[in-house]
């Protein structure tokens, strides 16, 4: 019993900072993704899954900038070995996850916008998005 009590005091919930998240002051989080390597690619969308499972939907905006390799995240014919990769992805856009393509990396591999999953957005340069992003108060988080 008494060890019980002592764990209980070791575990303890997150704390937010001020001002705490709310629907009119959500916590914004952008991820970077440059690999197409299917385990990375998993871990950004477990990573943006946790967050908004923390926050609650409602209470976070989430945006994933896919550029030099890790554009593949968002084509439409990315032939994952990892079959479910898509259907994560597709259901994080059901959370208004935004997933944003860097034309910079389009135009160097000649990918067309077709050739990306619809409710893709594309950016100049992905780079580029990522930094105004955290200017304008973004956290950035690299998993």
């Amino acid at each position: 019993m008494i060890l019980l009590l002592a764990v209980s005091f070791l575990i303890s919930d997150t704390e937010f900072a001020e001002p705490k998240p709310s629907i009119e002051n959500p916590r914004q989080f952008v991820f970077p993704l440059t690999s197409d390597d299917e385990y990375e690619i998993s871990h950004v969308l477990s990573s943006a899954s946790n967050v908004i499972k923390f926050y609650g939907p409602e209470k976070c905006e989430v945006a994933i900038v896919c550029y030099s390799k890790g554009i593949k995240a968002v084509m439409k014919e990315a032939n994952f070995f990892d079959k479910e990769l898509q259907k994560r992805l597709k259901s994080l856009m059901t959370y208004d996850v935004e997933f944003i393509a860097c034309g910079n990396t389009m135009r160097t591999y000649n990918i067309d916008k077709k050739a990306l999953l619809d409710g893709v957005e594309v950016v100049t340069a992905g780079i580029v998005e990522l930094i105004e992003r955290q200017i304008g108060g973004w956290i950035y988080i690299r998993p």
